[in-house]
């Protein structure tokens, strides 16, 4: 299996294991910055069998003070979270989402930074399953409950890298995954300073997907990285979520980069670290 099938599966395969009877646990990861709740889309149609993830409350902690806008959950609380999704061992689990892969991206992190095995995310969201001729059911499901085991409870230190905000301005490769306007500092609509972590290098989250909302091919997701540099790769965006769309991105060409979970609603919290605006990563 390539790198890509990996993290990815097409909705032409998804349909093959579930007309073939094939176990498949399928989890709706609606969310977008202008809509955080995305019960009420799911509902109005999903994937048959699919169960309802909500990025806010079951794919965050928020509790937790200090680290940014969507701090992990603890892998206790997602173990018991999975199971009521009707997660399962053995059992593959595809997430899928409408905006951009931020929904799927994220909760493809957190379950397998939980030590989660074959999770993979369906490439081109829902778009790509109701273009290949798939059928939606409405209202929600209710499932058996799963009996997954999580191998991590600290996902800050679990089965995939992450980078602290000490350790982030050292990092050999730094990506910003945000919009070119905010990582300048033109704008910034939501967490308190603009700008970027100096040393940065803004490759835009959706800057890796094509027209129709599936990655890019290796070759040219190789081109859209080839200005990262040389050695470990981290990633951050506004509160570690388009971050793990990136992270998928790379993983699908084999680079296994960190996440910086705080990002930089974490990093601009502290009036005390170093700010950059403008293209030039020049420090203010």
């Amino acid at each position: 299996m390539s790198a890509r099938d990996t993290v990815l599966i097409t909705a032409a395969e998804l349909a093959r294991r579930l007309d073939a009877g094939e176990p498949v646990t399928l989890l709706d990861v609606r969310w977008q910055l202008a809509e955080p709740d995305g019960r009420a889309s799911y509902e109005r149609g999903h994937l048959p069998g699919a169960v309802y993830v909500s990025l806010e409350d079951e794919l965050s902690d928020h509790t937790v003070d200090g680290r940014g806008r969507h701090p992990l959950p603890s892998g206790a609380a997602l173990q018991d979270t999975a199971r009521r999704w009707g997660v399962r061992t053995g059992v593959p689990v595809v997430v899928y989402d409408d905006w951009n892969r931020a929904g799927s991206a994220r909760a493809w992190w957190v379950l397998t930074a939980a030590g989660i095995d074959d999770v993979r995310i369906l490439d081109g969201g829902l778009a790509a399953w109701t273009a290949a001729g798939g059928a939606l059911e409405t209202g929600a499901v209710a499932c058996e409950p799963g009996d997954v085991t999580v191998s991590h409870h600290d996902l800050y230190a679990g089965a995939r890298r992450t980078v602290t905000a000490d350790a982030v301005l050292g990092w050999g490769g730094l990506i910003d995954a945000r919009a070119p306007e905010r990582f300048r500092g033109d704008v910034e609509p939501v967490d308190p300073v603009a700008g970027h972590i100096p040393g940065a290098v803004n490759v835009p989250s959706t800057s890796l997907l094509a027209d129709d909302g599936t990655l890019l091919s290796d070759g040219d997701l190789a081109r859209v990285f080839e200005d990262v540099g040389a050695g470990a790769v981290a990633v951050y965006c506004g509160s570690g979520v388009t971050a793990a769309v990136t992270i998928a991105g790379l993983a699908a060409t084999g680079v296994d980069a960190a996440l910086y979970p705080g990002s930089w609603s974490e990093w601009s919290s502290d009036p005390s670290r170093p700010v950059a605006r403008g293209p030039e990563n020049l420090s203010t």
